[in-house]
């Protein structure tokens, strides 16, 4: 069984050191296979921020992917916002914006929804779609092919339309026919796992909390995602984990299971 864990929108530089702790001792007990960064790292992508992010992720001695979220790219620094926008995020996370991975039970496809023009909106091309329908095409039959993306592909409330993911409709379409499974995000700070309706085949939208801020919504505790997936998970079924931070116990606490059945022919 593979084991994925999603923790997006840390927002480093409003990180809460006891919640950090405590998401260090959740990866150390679960030992995932793979972490997912899925964006807004830090809170101004200042370097001591990516510093402290990278710090963390070296302590865990996981293997990751991650990417760029809005908060990523410097807003007040406007000659590196301009001229190299990224130059901070690579400088802590390698060179690659839209890393993939790939095991016997994983097939994870990054894809950098930000822009540097964009202050907080974010957007996916019609050449990002292709290459990762092509990719998603050459995915084993026994591989859980999930896409990574910071802004949604879809919302439950309505006030967070506004947040959509620019170009969602035609990915959905485009990665759903090529085999895609799951659609992973964060940017809201609000955990989900929704059916995207009305598409080829089926697929999941799995939204993610924000894991170690104390930019939380209210009423809405800090949140990871832990994927479960392959031998030793039941049958074609895909559980997946919503651990919430409860600080009495100074500990992420399983809260949900989902349970989704990704389509295979």
């Amino acid at each position: 069984m593979s084991v994925l864990l999603q923790i997006s929108d840390t927002h480093f530089g409003t990180e809460q050191p006891q919640v950090v702790e405590a998401l260090g001792t959740l990866a150390r007990l679960q030992q995932p296979d793979l972490l997912v960064l899925s964006g807004d790292i830090t809170q101004r992508a200042r370097p001591a921020q990516f510093q402290a992010a990278r710090a963390f992720m070296n302590q865990l001695d996981v293997p990751f992917v991650a990417i760029p979220g809005n908060h990523d790219i410097p807003l007040f620094d406007v000659w590196t916002r301009v001229r190299r926008p990224y130059a901070r995020h690579t400088a802590a996370f390698g060179a690659e914006l839209e890393p993939a991975f790939s095991s016997a039970d994983l097939l994870v496809i990054c894809v950098n929804t930000t822009r540097p023009w964009r202050h907080k909106h974010g957007e996916v091309s019609a050449q990002q779609i292709d290459r990762v329908a092509q990719l998603l095409a050459q995915a084993q039959p026994d591989q859980l092919r999930v896409v990574v993306v910071h802004q949604p592909i879809a919302v439950s409330r309505a006030e967070d339309a506004p947040d959509l993911l620019r170009g969602h409709a035609a990915a959905l379409k485009a990665w759903a026919a090529a085999g895609a499974d799951l659609v992973m995000g964060g940017h809201i700070h609000l955990p989900y796992v929704m059916a995207v309706n009305g598409l080829t085949r089926p697929l999941w939208a799995v939204q993610a909390g924000t894991a170690v801020s104390a930019r939380v919504r209210a009423g809405v505790p800090n949140s990871v995602n832990l994927l479960r997936w392959g031998a030793g998970a039941p049958p074609g079924c895909c559980q997946i984990e919503q651990w919430n931070y409860v600080a009495a116990e100074r500990a992420f606490v399983r809260a949900m299971v989902s349970e989704v059945r990704p389509g295979r022919t």
